[in-house]
């Protein structure tokens, strides 16, 4: 509300101003203007206050007070117009009291819209300014409160442009939070105590505008990045470790890194000529139904499909996600597509396919695992020698005559499988010999008959290593007489009948070399 009128050259006070004036029994209005030093070097309006004798009315560069309402109509006592004229109102009531008399019917036209109501009194505006000057309550718009309103901004907008792309959805939301309630707070201060009114929507606005920026642009970055996760990996790994790779970003990387893992190879044995027989379209039929199952296995098992390779399958454990259990897993899986493979031959020899044998190696050890290629075509894959060792092992499973063949590095990561020590060898390309192992069952599951073999199988391989020719050939006769279904005796017998007529000599160590792969 102005405080001043100017007409003519002439200045005339408002209402409030002349009541409170002449309250205080003051001839003059005084006005306050601020530090000229001040006013100069900042361009502030010089004129900050009314002074009543020792009560000082804010105003702004207009000469304008900010009304400091109590409430909606009503907030001081009405008095009817008519009974005071009648004598019906006790002078008590009146006495050293101040009075305003005025107009509240609609139809008067003193009727204006306030913050606190739409239809209010006009009289009632004068009687908050003027309990606003006795409490000396009225709130100042300060000149520098455009300054302080461009600080905050920019001090907010940096804080939280800077701040959010850091933080989670959950932390981000609460960082905005905290802000908003601190903002709202210090206003709340500086209103309540200070009796300053700074600008307060602006900064508010800036607050959710960004929160609602970061958080949009975090759920379109985040679906598009699902969406790379998805395309990049769906096809190697199962759903189940897409959405684990989906809700944790980082946990897994495509850069490329070293890192222990498993890796297992299978292939179908013989199967040129097995495709041989076949049209294409039952070649197709039959790779199809053959490479799901596998596939299918290798994904339950917390797998990553490396790729296909004709009829081989190549598969790793241990990324993209870590899996501190990678060469159990790799082991459960090659046993279990063991045994979809007998399901699978009885399928397909209803349908009139052949039936089919697979071979698979596995083995543990450090690898490099990532998106690797050519900028015409990446791939995720894993190198390294432990993965041709892998390879080797695969290769070897038709010279033993074993299902599946894993390293001592697997074997001694996957203890919860009983395992029939094969041999030690030295495979091409390596000059540090390995043991090789093949699974048998489930530690809990296996039968005290197959362990009684396994140990009559270990005695054979000591006697073997110790050249004792007699025992050796004794034990694995046995062992072939009793489980004739298992070439591996039959393997050891023919080297032990070579090396009867061509002794390796006394500084052999046991180890098998092979010169191919």
């Amino acid at each position: 509300v102005p405080m001043l009128f100017e007409y003519h050259g002439d200045y005339y006070e408002s209402l409030s101003l002349a009541v409170a004036r002449t309250l205080f029994a003051v001839r003059h209005v005084t006005p306050v203007f601020a530090d000229p030093e001040v006013s100069r070097r900042t361009g502030y309006p010089d004129l900050e206050a009314l002074g009543l004798d020792f009560v000082h009315i804010p105003v702004d560069a207009h000469i304008q007070a900010l009304v400091p309402y109590r409430g909606e109509q009503g907030s001081f006592p009405y008095v009817s117009a008519v009974d005071v004229l009648r004598g019906n109102v006790p002078v008590q009531k009146l006495q050293d009291r101040i009075v305003l008399v005025g107009t509240t019917a609609a139809g008067l036209y003193d009727q204006r819209s306030v913050p606190v109501q739409k239809q209010y009194p006009g009289v009632e505006i004068h009687a908050n300014l003027i309990a606003g000057i006795l409490d000396q309550d009225i709130k100042q718009f300060p000149a520098y409160a455009r300054g302080v309103n461009i600080v905050q901004i920019v001090a907010t907008g940096l804080l939280l442009a800077l701040l959010l792309p850091l933080l989670s959805p959950v932390w981000g939301t609460v960082a905005s939070g905290a802000l908003l309630a601190a903002v709202l707070g210090a206003n709340f201060w500086f209103w309540q105590g200070q009796n300053l009114v700074l600008p307060l929507s602006g900064v508010l606005t800036l607050i959710l505008f960004l929160f609602v920026l970061n958080m949009s642009y975090g759920f379109f970055v985040e679906r598009r990045g699902k969406k790379q996760i998805a395309a990049t990996f769906g096809q190697y790994v199962p759903p189940e470790l897409v959405d684990e790779m989906n809700f944790d970003p980082g946990s897994y990387t495509l850069e490329a890194e070293n890192r222990e893992m498993t890796v297992l190879f299978s292939d179908v044995r013989g199967f040129t000529s097995l495709s041989e027989g076949l049209s294409p379209h039952d070649l197709s039929q039959l790779m199809n139904a053959y490479l799901t199952a596998m596939t299918t296995l290798i994904h339950d098992n917390r797998g990553t499909i490396d790729k296909y390779i004709g009829d081989a399958v190549m598969a790793f454990w241990g990324a993209p996600l870590e899996d501190p259990r990678h060469a159990t897993d790799a082991v459960r899986t090659a046993m279990a597509m063991q045994e979809r493979m007998h399901a699978i031959r009885h399928d397909f020899r209803e349908r009139g396919w052949p039936e089919l044998h697979i071979g698979v190696g596995i083995n543990t050890g450090t690898m490099s695992v990532g998106n690797m290629g050519s900028r015409f075509r990446m791939a995720y894959t894993v190198l390294g020698d432990a993965v041709n060792l892998g390879s080797r092992l695969e290769g070897l499973t038709k010279t033993y005559g074993a299902a599946i063949i894993v390293s001592e590095a697997t074997r001694d990561q996957a203890q919860d499988y009983v395992y029939r020590e094969l041999d030690v060898v030295r495979v091409k390309g390596k000059d540090r010999p390995i043991a090789i192992y093949e699974p048998v069952s489930l530690a809990t599951e296996v039968a005290p008959q197959e362990l009684e073999l396994l140990q009559l199988c270990d005695q054979a391989l000591q006697a073997y290593r110790a050249q004792d020719w007699d025992r050796a050939r004794a034990l694995y006769t046995r062992l072939n007489s009793e489980d004739p279904d298992t070439p591996l005796y039959a393997l050891f017998l023919q080297r032990i009948d070579g090396f009867r007529q061509a002794p390796p000599g006394p500084d052999w160590d046991g180890v098998y070399t092979y010169t191919t792969k």
